[in-house]
């Protein structure tokens, strides 16, 4: 089927270009979403006719959509999901949740514009692509984790892999400190038990010699 676009698509042509077409693609997508039309001669005839006006449309939607791209391009957007200690996500995170996380950062996105090329079902940092107009995309990350907390360490560069050794270094280094308290604790009942022994050992050789003496004195 041929068709004339009415604005840029990708790996496809120009606006204006007359293209050809499997059947399916057009009538499936090109055509639902306008963004192009059967190429009859009386289509043809009126995009002629309207060109100068769409390329101005076109002109201003693409200056807005380079404004939004520049404040937009490489910001992080802090995604909360469930996950296990693997960092393997209950579900995974869609366009749909990335929509609304640059929505309620004050951005004006829709699904439809965010490119997920595969499956986001591990916490960490994903970059994805945002089409904000035929000729103006940009990516921004999508900090996926559990907690706030969480969020920022892996926005300092910190793995979910890391985070699980930091906090099992830090249990071990509790229970060898743990450890050294109780042999310290035993270690010094042991001093007091044989400083109490050596006391004792002390005045019981105190009394014997006392008695020596006594009994030296007395009259034979």
């Amino acid at each position: 089927m041929q068709v004339i676009l009415m604005e840029r698509v990708a790996k496809l042509g120009q606006m204006g270009d007359v293209v050809t077409v499997k059947q399916g693609y057009a009538r499936n997508y090109l055509l639902p979403l306008k963004k192009a039309m059967r190429a009859t001669e009386t289509n043809i005839a009126v995009f002629e006719k309207q060109k100068s006006q769409m390329e101005a449309r076109n002109l201003e939607a693409k200056s807005e959509a380079d404004a939004i791209a520049t404040k937009l391009n490489g910001k992080q957007f802090i995604i909360i999901r469930s996950a296990s200690d693997t960092g393997s996500l209950y579900g995974s995170v869609t366009n749909r949740d990335a929509a609304e996380a640059t929505t309620n950062d004050g951005f004006s996105i829709d699904r439809k514009q965010i490119i997920i090329d595969k499956p986001i079902k591990e916490l960490g940092l994903h970059t994805v692509k945002v089409s904000l107009h035929p000729e103006t995309q940009c990516n921004i990350d999508l900090n996926v984790a559990r907690s706030e907390e969480e969020a920022k360490l892996q926005a300092d560069g910190k793995s979910i892999q890391d985070l699980a050794a930091q906090a099992e270094a830090e249990a071990e280094f509790e229970i060898s400190e743990l450890f050294d308290d109780m042999g310290a604790a035993a270690l010094e009942e042991l001093e007091m038990e044989a400083e109490d022994k050596s006391e004792t050992s002390a005045e019981e050789s105190t009394k014997n010699v006392d008695v020596d003496e006594v009994q030296a004195e007395e009259p034979k």
